[in-house]
């Protein structure tokens, strides 16, 4: 924060910055980053009006280019890019140069959309390409060299060069717009969606100015780096941009990423009682409502953003993620397919019909979406996951394994892909590998409560009946501390396993209390009796001695505030954990 304390120190200074910016790229069309700007000015206070910056001295070259440039700027505003590029040839200022390439780079990418909207199923968008960028990259190039290119020039090369797959020329340029001109936030954020690792964001030489710790939070949340993200962010709060509502948007999506779901459902619903007609990152929004099955909420917001704008992306996304949750799977993929139509690029949609295509059984189409999905960005964890649960169905666990080491590899500290690479694993017989995927998963805080079970599971299998019963005692407790019911939980099958355990081993009482719970189950009802009867039987036999396992040392007992309505096995299982010694788990620790 001592760093941000200066950089941030005259917050008169940055909001004079900011109007400045934002005029200039208001003037070359750069609506993204005008918005951008301008939503962190309004966050800021009213400047009197002797501070306001004074306008932009204008060249010779811009007074001569003055008339064409007026011409142009209205025709491109009405989207005639053609019209707009034709009255700007031969201009000789920056301003009008810059101009007339993004007329010309819009224009081809107008044609490109054109020419795929109809006759082309979003499937297929990828394989059509911008006639105009080789021609554009000819020329930008000439004038790099020559060193003619100011920052909006460098950035519009960046993008041509990105658009053209030479990506590492493409972040070169990207850092050089940065340096020639660090108030633009269109480089930046094209900065962004080429950063892979963290090392290769820490190798970047970015400029030192206030606007790169937006862009280094803006990153730790790109790179699933939650911890530094939140404290960035906090960091910039704390420097001035409290009322940002920017800001509480990039929160309230990395509080998304780490599944932290009620503080991201409060700030988007601060977010919204903040800003009622916004539309982005309402998709995101629908997905916390998806997952807590929030019908009413869910509904209530598509039918809010059809009236303010039906025809925009992240709309028809949450029209897509309503009509799953209903179980409509078909209108579902069409609005994720009509979201494509509107943006190609639009990566929550491809994940998404990725996931309505894999409801419908249809895996060569879920395959197609989510490899679209990663050639839009190769850090979305959740088309890795998909492609490798897609090739799990299809039965080919080499190919799953490949796909979940990727999603792992971006999410280490996500249970769901260590439990996903432990069945992995499993199926392909390398079970000490599995053991130590299971084990992680329950280590990392385990989302779903399954990794314990499936670990006892897989030591059952293999007859080591020792490390099973102690998994199994641990995955009862687990179950019992989180103070509620879950759908999937198996207790009886853990009591079950116990019984017959503790029966086999002479531990007469442990076999018997267990058995005494399977009867709480219906499912394990019967078994509990039956071994009850057997109990009885070696009793009658006179043969009751228990081996002394109380010199082993004891299990942690667990809260006793736990929740009285977790059933009358709750306090007998407390019981049975106390009496029982926890077995060395640094065989499989990883």
């Amino acid at each position: 924060m001592a760093a941000l304390s200066t950089e941030f120190g005259d917050l008169v200074q940055i909001k004079k910055q900011l109007i400045s910016i934002i005029s200039q790229c208001r003037e070359r069309g750069l609506v993204h980053s005008v918005k951008w700007a301008s939503e962190l000015a309004f966050s800021l206070d009213p400047l009197p009006v002797h501070e306001h910056p004074p306008p932009t001295e204008l060249t010779e070259e811009d007074a001569q280019d003055f008339d064409a440039l007026c011409l142009a700027k209205s025709y491109f505003d009405l989207k005639e890019y053609d019209r707009a590029a034709y009255f700007l040839r031969g201009c000789r200022s920056k301003k009008a140069y810059f101009l007339y390439m993004y007329s010309r780079y819009l224009s081809g990418e107008k044609k490109k959309d054109d020419e795929t909207v109809d006759s082309l199923g979003p499937l297929e968008k990828g394989q059509v390409r911008n006639e105009a960028l080789r021609e554009l990259r000819v020329e930008l190039s000439k004038k790099h060299s020559a060193g003619e290119l100011d920052g909006f020039a460098l950035y519009l090369y960046g993008v041509v060069l990105r658009k053209l797959d030479l990506l590492k020329e493409a972040v070169e340029i990207f850092v050089a717009a940065a340096h020639a001109l660090p108030l633009h936030w269109g480089a930046w954020l094209e900065l962004c969606n080429l950063v892979t690792n963290i090392e290769m964001l820490k190798s970047l030489s970015l400029p030192d100015c206030w606007v790169r710790d937006f862009f280094l939070a803006h990153m730790y949340t790109e790179l699933q780096m939650i911890t530094e993200a939140l404290q960035k962010y906090q960091s910039l709060i704390e420097a001035g941009f409290s009322k940002s509502t920017y800001i509480i948007s990039q929160i309230a999506v990395a509080y998304h990423n780490i599944r932290d779901i009620d503080q991201a459902l409060a700030l988007f619903n601060e977010l919204r009682e903040q800003d009622p007609f916004r539309i982005e990152n309402m998709d995101t929004f629908s997905n916390l409502l998806y997952v807590r099955s929030m019908k009413p909420e869910l509904s209530y917001l598509a039918h809010n953003l059809v009236e303010i704008d039906k025809y925009r992306v992240e709309t028809c996304c949450v029209i897509g993620n309503y009509y799953s949750l209903r179980s409509q799977h078909e209108k579902a993929a069409l609005y994720f397919q009509r979201a494509l139509k509107l943006n190609p690029r639009c990566l929550g949609a491809w994940t998404l019909m990725g996931h309505e295509y894999m409801e419908m059984k249809n895996t060569s189409a879920a395959i197609q979406a989510y490899r679209h999905a990663i050639e839009v960005n190769k850090r979305d964890y959740r088309a890795w996951y998909g492609l490798g649960q897609t090739y799990e169905i299809l039965k080919m666990p080499f190919y799953s394994l490949y796909y979940y080491r990727k999603a792992h590899h971006l999410r280490p500290n996500d249970s769901r892909m260590l439990v996903a690479l432990g069945e992995c694993y499993e199926k392909l017989n390398q079970h000490v590998e599995a053991k130590k995927c299971y084990w992680r998963a329950y280590s990392v805080g385990d989302v779903e409560r399954m990794a314990l079970l499936k670990l006892a599971k897989l030591h059952e299998q293999l007859h080591e009946s020792d490390d099973a019963a102690q998994y199994y005692i641990i995955y009862i407790q687990d179950i019992f501390s989180c103070g509620e019911q879950l759908e999937h939980a198996e207790v009886s099958t853990a009591l079950r396993y116990l019984g017959q355990y503790y029966f086999k081993n002479r531990m007469f009482d442990e076999a018997s209390f267990c058995a005494q719970r399977c009867c709480d189950y219906n499912d394990a009802r019967e078994e509990g009796k039956a071994l009850l009867r057997q109990i009885a039987a070696v009793r009658e036999q006179g043969d009751v001695s228990s081996p002394d396992i109380t010199s082993a040392g004891v299990f942690t007992p667990l809260s006793t505030t736990t929740n009285n309505t977790n059933n009358n096995a709750t306090t007998g299982t407390r019981e049975l954990l106390m009496r029982v010694s926890p077995l060395d788990l640094s065989s499989v620790t990883p």
